[in-house]
């Protein structure tokens, strides 16, 4: 195998299995949503729920806040195999993120507080939590996005650093 695949496998599996810690993560700092139990299956307790949201925000805390590590952490350590490990980036940031969605709504973790409208509860009505999803699947790129626009801007910031446009015009550089 060549180093370039090499690279490019590590980066994708290291951050496969970032993603099934993400998911745990994100299962046990979530809020689960009030669901009532009735004839028809489980139905949304409390439409003012604000569980909901709280899910796609810490969905996206968390695998943004790992995108943006991954892609200081690639870029500090792979500078022999850029464009390898930039690729595993985005792929593996891909598949990160949706392990994240996948553990995290599959397993519970921590204690599972469910709060509905006092009328609820107090009419005697059983309200149970929901399992985690999302509502908005657009925070499912955050992890891919960050982890290469981090990485192409500290590139962009290192070769700028060693580019001849920094020199002021008309000025020799050293060593030419």
């Amino acid at each position: 195998m060549t180093r370039e695949v090499r690279a490019f496998a590590v980066t994708v599996l290291t951050l496969a299995a970032l993603g099934v810690a993400a998911g745990l993560l994100w299962s046990g700092l979530t809020p689960r949503a009030p669901y009532q139990v009735t004839e028809q299956g489980t139905v949304l307790a409390d439409p003012t729920t604000q569980a909901l949201i709280a899910a796609d925000g810490w969905f996206a805390v968390i695998t943004g806040g790992l995108g943006l590590l991954c892609g200081a952490v690639a870029w500090f350590t792979a500078r022999r195999w850029m464009l390898p490990v930039l690729l595993g980036l985005c792929a593996g940031g891909v598949l990160a993120a949706y392990l994240t969605l996948w553990v995290g709504s599959m397993f519970t973790l921590g204690a599972v507080t469910v709060e509905a409208a006092p009328a609820l509860t107090a009419a005697g009505v059983k309200v149970v939590p929901g399992a985690l999803k999302l509502t908005a699947e657009g925070v499912l790129v955050s992890w891919p996005l960050l982890a290469v626009g981090f990485f192409g801007l500290l590139e962009g910031m290192h070769g700028y650093r060693e580019s001849p446009l920094r020199q002021p015009y008309g000025e020799v550089m050293p060593g030419v």
